[in-house]
């Protein structure tokens, strides 16, 4: 026994799969089994957790003995050996295969339901189940994950047959096993309870680490068109059940790929709320510092940006905020003060307010302004522009924080103000 249950057995992979932690990770557990081991391995990652569709075809009257598997998204894999060894015929599979496609079709309704399934388009993807024999499964999941599109497949199991790696064909970029031990005839003889997993415990640990990781989150990249000659590169992040969608905009010298403000929109993300980060430039206008200050033509790209995703039928009626940083504010709070601005709310992080001008004093939506409590010239510049403001405002100064808010925790504060007046702004809409 190497095993004393599922959970075990989860916490000892994990121990060998801590180098993914800085990866763009979703593990993927195969049901039953795998599962409550995948549960184990996401806590550990702090990854989003889903499952992977696959069932396999057992030998008839050897049902345990797999000689091949089907995945969703129309995979099918056979293994010639075991057919022969068996002398199971076409009749006998396919008869088998047409049973296990209504248990596939059941398994996604019962652990998924109404919810879309984890987004893998160029992430890692992490493979996990109780444990490997003829690998069938393992290769039916390989190549359901990269037909959806992962850029890199980690297998990884607590125990498989010595020799194991060789049974996958380089389906897998990285496999990880806690054990291969030469002696191998079933997976159960390795584990001190190996009871078979309830459709309820899969449920009961999607759910676990769902809530824990927020809603599933669909996102791609975006062409947003300008005019005849300018269209901007963007990224749309969508939650399931959004509350609204929130536009970021820039500052000088950053683009959408900005580390900061893609670490804002992650929280928002996990709070249910959409994002739209694009560039406000194109690369060559970008290198002119002159358009980098320009605030009318920022503050014009923010409101195209604004007009074409309110466009779009998957934002159609929700409310869309802004979320400015440095000189992006300026553009943002110039866009908002525009009489026909639909912007619900808007939050500035260390913003320069002061070239947004007198469009100030015409912005309606409710205004939060947040500040360093170390970047002394801007929270003045920023209080002075709270006096200035006639909607609902407030300045919020993160104690001992730069202009960049690199200080251990102060991005974490803004992330959490700005959830915080987001969600309560698009509610009352």
């Amino acid at each position: 026994m190497l095993f004393s249950d599922r959970t075990d057995a989860g916490r000892q992979l994990a121990a060998l799969l801590d180098h993914l932690r800085t990866h763009d990770v979703v593990v993927l557990g195969l049901p039953r089994g795998g599962v409550p081991v995948a549960a184990e391995v996401a806590d550990a990652l702090d990854a989003p957790l889903d499952v992977c569709l696959v069932r396999k075809l057992g030998v008839p009257r050897q049902p345990e003995l797999a000689m091949g598997a089907l995945g969703e998204g129309g995979v099918r894999v056979v293994n010639e050996r075991i057919l022969a060894e068996t002398g199971v015929g076409a009749r006998d599979l396919a008869a088998v295969e047409r049973r296990e496609h209504v248990e596939l079709d059941q398994r996604a309704d019962r652990y998924r339901g109404s919810r879309p399934s984890v987004p893998l388009e160029g992430r890692t993807v992490l493979i996990v189940d109780d444990g490997l024999a003829t690998g069938a499964t393992a290769l039916a999941a390989c190549r359901v994950v990269r037909a959806r599109g992962a850029a890199r497949i980690v297998l990884a199991v607590p125990v498989a047959p010595r020799g194991w790696k060789a049974r996958l064909g380089g389906e897998a970029d990285e496999t990880v096993s806690v054990h291969a031990p030469e002696a191998f005839s079933a997976i159960g003889q390795f584990y001190g309870d190996f009871c078979q997993t309830p459709d309820a415990e899969v449920v009961a640990c999607l759910d676990r680490i769902r809530a824990a990781h927020g809603p599933v989150v669909r996102d791609g990249d975006v062409r947003i068109p300008v005019d005849d000659r300018v269209t901007l590169a963007g990224r749309l992040a969508l939650p399931e059940d959004a509350l609204g969608i929130v536009l970021f905009a820039h500052g000088s010298g950053s683009s959408r790929h900005s580390p900061r403000n893609r670490a804002v929109a992650a929280e928002l993300n996990r709070a249910g709320l959409g994002t739209l980060l694009f560039d406000l430039l194109t690369e060559a206008e970008a290198g002119d510092r002159a358009h980098v200050f320009d605030t009318p033509l920022l503050a014009g790209r923010l409101a195209r940006a604004t007009e074409w995703l309110a466009g779009r039928p998957e934002s159609a009626g929700l409310p869309l905020g802004f979320f400015g940083a440095s000189t992006g504010a300026a553009a943002a709070l110039w866009a908002a003060g525009d009489p026909g601005s639909p912007v619900a709310a808007v939050v500035s992080r260390g913003g320069r307010p002061d070239l947004a001008a007198d469009h100030l004093a015409r912005v309606k939506a409710p205004t939060l302004l947040v500040v360093g409590g170390r970047d002394v010239l801007v929270r003045d510049l920023n209080r002075r522009a709270e006096s200035l403001l006639r909607c609902e405002s407030r300045l919020e100064v993160v104690e001992g924080a730069t202009h960049l808010f690199e200080e251990p925790g102060a991005l974490e504060e803004v992330a959490e103000l700005a959830t915080s007046w987001f969600t309560g702004h698009f509610r009352d809409q």
